[in-house]
């Protein structure tokens, strides 16, 4: 049995919905354990991220999946300020050899959301940890193109998309983004199974 977390931050929502997807797909294991995180203003005192219980569940994970949106070419603000107070963690390695994973989206179709995959790996393998990719060809190149990977991102999953209708609109995201996430996250615990068995 694999315990996995997934810790990400969410302003407008969509990331906390691909979070979800991710979490649904995991679960499609039998005895896997999904928890997600959410990174909120109110643990971030004085500039610095705070929340110990956070830190300790991920210590206990065998699998961290890490999420942003992509703000002006990297993470958010509030997930920077989590990875420096994880810091502490790294002077420990108490994630090393866990499971790593990364996804992020933002509302224009580049939005440089590649910058904020390559700082989550970056930051998984000083940790010491081992990252996992998509693993789906973009489905615009298969014979059933369900949206798939529509993106055509391997280092993490990528979700675009921005609601212009109003407030009052229903928060979703696309359908091909939404079972990409669905996707990475059975892989994501599916890896985390094989690993934990070579460990």
């Amino acid at each position: 049995m694999s315990n996995l977390a997934i810790v990400y931050f969410s302003g407008s929502g969509k990331t906390h919905l691909m979070a979800q997807a991710i979490a649904e797909g995991a679960t499609q294991l039998l005895g896997v354990k999904v928890e997600l995180l959410r990174i909120v203003k109110e643990q971030i005192v004085n500039g610095v991220w705070q929340d110990a219980e956070i830190l300790e569940k991920l210590n206990q994970a065998d699998a961290i999946v890490f999420g942003s949106p992509t703000y002006m070419g990297g993470v958010a603000g509030q997930f920077k300020l989590f990875i420096d107070a994880a810091s502490e963690v790294w002077f420990r390695q108490e994630w090393k050899d866990k499971i790593a994973a990364g996804f992020t989206h933002s509302s224009c179709a580049s939005g440089d959301k590649q910058g904020t995959l390559l700082y989550l790996a970056i930051n998984a393998s000083q940790h010491g940890m081992i990252w996992v990719n998509v693993g789906d060809l973009p489905s615009q190149f298969l014979e059933k193109d369900d949206g798939v990977n529509r993106l055509g991102s391997f280092l993490g999953v990528m979700g675009q998309g921005t609601d212009l209708s109003g407030v009052e609109a229903k928060l979703a995201l696309d359908p091909g983004d939404r079972l990409t996430a669905f996707r990475f996250g059975k892989r994501i615990a599916e890896a985390a199974e094989r690993w934990s068995q070579v460990k």
